[in-house]
């Protein structure tokens, strides 16, 4: 387990920035516990800083996990989030969009979401920005990035796509094998 070099920071607070904003402070400088972003074969977990000087005594090739996966870096370098991060993003999310129930589940199947099963959305949503999907009864089932503006979904068509499908719930059940 290594810290994050000034490229892989800069990547993975870019990322993030796209779903929480500038309350990525919040992730960092808590008033409860320091935590700290460590990457451990290219996945980064985010982690107390006490748990993390105690994992130092077990070897690399031994060490699994270590805090809350975050997301994995790829091969060409980007950065994808996993659905393990969405506690943390949905606590500090800047825009949210809220499903009717007969959306949820082809959302939980790894579908996009369409103008029809949107219930409410947060004001002001730009064109391609990170947003949290909730169901109407604000439990947050994934995250995905906007198709469309706020305004530009008012006008699309039912069938017309607004929210594109990043990660869900479901992806425990789904990809269960990959994940770890």
């Amino acid at each position: 387990m290594r810290p994050l070099t000034d490229d892989e920071t800069k990547v993975l607070f870019e990322k993030l920035a796209k779903y929480i904003g500038r309350n990525i402070v919040h992730l960092i400088d808590r008033p409860d516990e320091p935590y700290c972003f460590r990457l451990q074969k290219d996945r980064v977990y985010y982690v107390r800083e006490d748990i993390m000087r105690k994992a130092t005594a077990v070897g690399r090739r031994n060490l699994v996990a270590l805090g809350v996966c975050f997301g994995k870096f790829t091969k060409t370098g980007k950065f994808r989030m996993h659905i393990t991060a969405l506690p943390y993003l949905a606590q500090y999310a800047k825009y949210k969009v809220w499903i009717k129930p007969n959306g949820e589940m082809p959302f939980l199947y790894g579908n996009h979401v369409v103008k029809a099963h949107i219930g409410r959305v947060t004001e002001d949503i730009p064109e391609h920005q990170g947003v949290i999907v909730y169901n109407m009864a604000d439990v947050p089932l994934g995250f995905g990035v906007s198709a469309r503006s706020t305004v530009d979904m008012r006008k699309v068509d039912p069938t017309g796509i607004t929210v594109f499908h990043q990660a869900d719930n479901g992806e425990y059940l789904r990809e269960e094998d990959t994940l770890f």
